[in-house]
């Protein structure tokens, strides 16, 4: 072998070590479902996990997955991430946030984040770009960052204009209170009146919806523009069949789900959906699959391609976790949510 031959091996192997070093970061970061045929074809969905307590780590491949065979988007699934490359949903590491650079829509699902601030910043140029986005359960109290240059956006703000920080200036409400009993009552979701012709709700009827996670607490009227859409039937147990508990808990009904639009640094009014439902164990009931999926379309102004018998069944093997604190399956990596 000549020298020239043996150089060249060389530098095609330090060239392709090079490659793999420069991907690892990538893979590591979150999974990527490329979009099939649909109507979401050439949009961009970056969906947003960490949360210590209702699988949003679970959920969110789903939905993405859903999202992207069968209807078109293109979906990057992004994880909080511990020391040894496993996610883990008590960490306040998101590696991979610069996929929002070109993303059509932000799907967040986190809880009391603490991110970097290199983190932090990608978020932030998102929220503020008018662009739209869509919580999901404990968004509502999405970050809780002691960073001076984001403190803001914490859910305990107390700057003047921004109180209460994403949650209630974005999404239109923080973290209130657990209605009803937390772990024993479960939800059943009732159309908001006035709201049963709304694009979201195409498909969906009375008690499609359903889900073991309790109805959460909001103060009511919800703020500006806010529109609820359905409303958290507190029942008395565990089963989609259960009766409604009796009494003022279920009088007023609190909204579950509602649109509003935030006007961000750009100055563009950005669509935003709030979803108090959508855990791991939520996601098995079609109704609540169905509301995720058709919010999706309207938040990026595809509502006419709403169609009432989309197709919304899940996708592969789903067998999710209970909510619990410290609940989460250990080991896991990014790339085992890749569809196989």
């Amino acid at each position: 072998m000549t020298s020239h031959h043996l150089s060249k091996i060389v530098n095609a192997a330090i060239g392709g070590l090079a490659l793999s070093l420069l991907a690892a970061p990538l893979l590591a970061a979150g999974v990527v479902y490329e979009g099939k045929a649909g109507p979401g074809q050439g949009k961009h969905i970056v969906l947003v996990a960490g949360d210590e307590e209702y699988r949003s780590e679970e959920a969110l491949p789903q939905l993405g997955k859903i999202l992207a065979t069968r209807h078109g988007f293109k979906c990057t699934v992004l994880f909080p991430i511990g020391d040894d490359g496993t996610i883990n949903p008590n960490a306040s590491n998101i590696p991979g946030l610069e996929a929002l650079e070109s993303a059509d829509l932000l799907v967040i699902f986190t809880r009391f984040r603490d991110l970097p601030d290199e983190q932090m910043q990608h978020l932030v140029d998102y929220i503020e770009s008018g662009r739209p986005i869509i919580g999901i359960r404990t968004a509502t109290h999405a970050f809780n960052t002691k960073s001076a240059k984001f403190g803001k956006y914490t859910w305990t703000s107390k700057e003047p204009g921004y109180e209460q920080g994403f949650g209630r200036q974005v999404l239109g409400e923080t973290w209130i209170s657990h209605h009803g009993r937390h772990g024993s009552q479960s939800t059943r979701g009732i159309i908001a009146p006035g709201q049963a012709e709304h694009p979201i709700l195409r498909g969906i009827k009375d008690g499609d919806i359903w889900g073991p996670t309790d109805v959460y607490g909001v103060r009511l009227p919800l703020p500006g523009d806010s529109q609820p859409l359905v409303l958290g039937q507190v029942l008395e147990g565990m089963k989609p069949d259960d009766k409604p508990v009796e009494g003022k808990v279920n009088d007023p009904m609190m909204p579950i789900a509602w649109t509003k639009t935030y006007k961000g640094a750009a100055g563009k009014p950005a669509r935003v959906f709030t979803s108090t439902i959508g855990a791991a164990n939520d996601l098995p009931s079609a109704g609540s699959r169905r509301l995720l999926v058709n919010a999706c379309y309207w938040a990026m102004g595809l509502e006419d391609a709403i169609k009432a018998d989309a197709n919304v069944e899940l996708v592969g093997a789903y067998e999710p976790s209970n909510f619990k604190f410290n609940g989460f399956k250990t080991g896991v990596r990014p790339a085992d949510h890749e569809l196989k």
